[in-house]
């Protein structure tokens, strides 16, 4: 008889999709400004929740804040309909628990929010160690200004410890945010998908549709714009023409399902929940 596996956390139980706001603000690698304007994120906000799409994902560094500021703007007529996940860069010089704290106001100050419902490490940086972020995450969760606790892209042995900190008082980790898509499958290869879902931590899969490239946009002939393109240039893209193409023939016999639900369905199927 299998062992049944540990719930999520209850933040993240019922949800199966989820929405990132990289591109919101962001000029760098996106080209906020030039292909798309705050018209447009407003417009794919607005198809999210008619969609019956709530929980939007962000982070302090997406467009130096403007993603949580458009957020913000947006949430004020959506008050109570909508949850939200940020996240807290851990630069090498900022050396303690105070400097979370801190972050985790100016994040609260731009999406006017009292509370978020998830708050996330956003990466794993020496060299300060996951116990301190921990420990400024339990001071957050007492003061009831987040709801939970999550890192993103931490090793197998990082997300351990980082959970055995909240555990000793009292909490548990809700999330690990990861890239995870057809394409990259790193995470099963290195047992942190398995750990996550053994442990009841939910792997968050950003980048499930491989920016945008399971879609079936991007060929050969219409590649892939900007610092992306270095990324899925044109020898990457003939390369993995055959897994496009079976995807869209996959979509196309059940009952003619795009490429990018195929590719975020087959996600979900392994035990993650996208972020898209």
């Amino acid at each position: 008889m299998t062992e049944a596996l540990p719930e999520r956390h209850p933040v993240l139980q019922g949800v199966d999709f989820m929405v990132g706001t990289w591109a919101w603000g962001d000029r760098f690698f996106w080209g906020f400004g030039q292909d798309y304007g705050r018209d447009e994120i407003k417009a794919a906000f607005e198809a999210c929740l008619e969609s019956g799409t709530t929980f939007f994902d962000t982070a302090e560094v997406y467009g130096q804040g403007k993603s949580e500021q458009f957020l913000g703007e947006f949430l004020r007529d959506h008050p109570a309909e909508l949850r939200i996940a940020t996240k807290f860069m851990p630069y090498p010089w900022r050396l303690g628990r105070g400097n979370l704290l801190r972050a985790l106001k100016a994040s609260l100050r731009r999406l006017g929010l009292e509370r978020v419902d998830l708050y996330q490490i956003h990466q794993a940086i020496p060299p300060i160690q996951p116990e301190t972020w921990m420990e400024a995450m339990v001071e957050a969760l007492q003061a009831g200004m987040i709801s939970a606790a999550g890192v993103s892209n931490y090793s197998r042995d990082w997300m351990e410890r980082a959970q055995n900190t909240l555990i000793r008082s009292g909490f548990r980790l809700a999330s690990n945010q990861v890239e995870y898509n057809l394409l990259n499958r790193q995470v099963e290869k290195n047992g942190l998908l398995q750990q996550c879902l053994e442990q009841g931590i939910t792997l968050l899969a950003y980048s499930p549709m491989a920016m945008g490239v399971l879609t079936g946009k991007y060929s050969v002939v219409k590649p892939v714009k900007g610092i992306r393109s270095g990324l899925y240039g044109a020898r990457t893209l003939a390369r993995i023409k055959p897994l496009i193409t079976l995807i869209q023939k996959i979509g196309s016999d059940h009952a003619g399902k795009t490429a990018a639900q195929v590719a975020l369905n087959w996600v979900i199927c392994k035990g993650a929940l996208p972020i898209a």
